[in-house]
């Protein structure tokens, strides 16, 4: 019988990361859970706490997200499975938002994720194997009005996964960036403690909120389905580097593609005018 996993899970209190833990367990795995407070994910947890160690961590804080991956290799003995899932968002225009309220975003989202690596990496590159999978957005490919931390943030994970799969494919580490697109969780439920304090009239950010409220609730995306996913890939012999959740998300990101592609070929001229002419090159290398 095959050793169960170790998995480390962050933003595991509640959405994706909640559903992940929970079907994790069902399934026999190891699982180290972190939030902000260890007790939120206590308390919605029951059964297999056996195989579940809570932390409580902050993600932006360096030295205590490598003090808690010690303490996953101190309980656990290995570590198999990262998932990257903590996440944050705020809206605004970017004339709006103020320095803090963006920089907490890229705090969350991009430097949380790189301080999980950073901590978790000698391990992994050490026993030659593992998974690290990061949680950015379908907002990882196509930027929003309104909502450009977050976008710069997610775009950057995406960027992130791709140069650290390059880093580490010799020491046989997978790397998968999931973007899902809108899925049934409680990431909407603040509606608009999600906005910046100051607001433009402007720019419409109230009609951004009342988007979101409505679709609060309503979202098509079943977590426990992104949840199945996640396991599924883990158990791949060759994982995929970019993986898109919800047929929302394959809609958003193919349409952009095509846009990109169209924009490109328009301005192709113009894009390939600006070698040296052939004249000059020769000219250069004349004895």
């Amino acid at each position: 019988m095959e050793k169960p996993k170790i998995w480390l899970v962050t933003g595991a209190s509640k959405g994706i990361g909640l559903a992940l833990v929970k079907l994790l367990l069902t399934k026999g795995q190891k699982v180290a859970a972190t939030s902000r407070n260890a007790s939120d994910i206590a308390d919605k947890i029951t059964d297999h706490q056996e195989n579940l160690l809570t932390l409580t961590v902050n993600i932006t804080n360096s030295e205590e997200v490598a003090a808690s991956v010690a303490k996953v290799i101190a309980h656990f003995g290995r570590l198999n499975v990262i998932v990257n899932n903590a996440g944050y968002s705020i809206y605004g225009s970017v004339e709006a938002l103020s320095d803090q309220e963006f920089r907490q975003a890229i705090d969350v989202n991009l430097f949380g994720t790189v301080n999980v690596i950073r901590a978790a990496l000698p391990y992994l590159r050490q026993q030659r194997s593992g998974h690290i999978i990061n949680i950015s957005s379908v907002a990882g490919y196509k930027g929003f009005g309104n909502s450009p931390s977050y976008a710069a943030a997610k775009f950057a994970v995406r960027g992130l996964s791709e140069s650290l799969a390059e880093e580490v494919k010799e020491f046989n580490v997978k790397v998968t960036m999931v973007a899902p697109g809108f899925f049934r969780t409680s990431f909407l439920d603040k509606g608009d403690q999600l906005v910046g304090k100051n607001r433009i009239a402007e720019y419409h950010v109230d009609r951004l909120v009342n988007v979101l409220k409505k679709m609060n609730g309503h979202q098509k995306g079943d977590p426990e389905k992104l949840a199945a996913a996640i396991i599924q890939i883990t158990e791949e012999t060759n994982p995929p580097a970019h993986l898109l959740m919800g047929p929302d998300a394959y809609e958003i990101v193919s349409e952009k593609f095509k846009a990109d592609m169209n924009e490109i070929e328009q301005w192709k001229a113009l894009t390939i005018s600006t070698d040296l002419d052939e004249s000059d090159d020769a000219h250069q290398f004349e004895i």
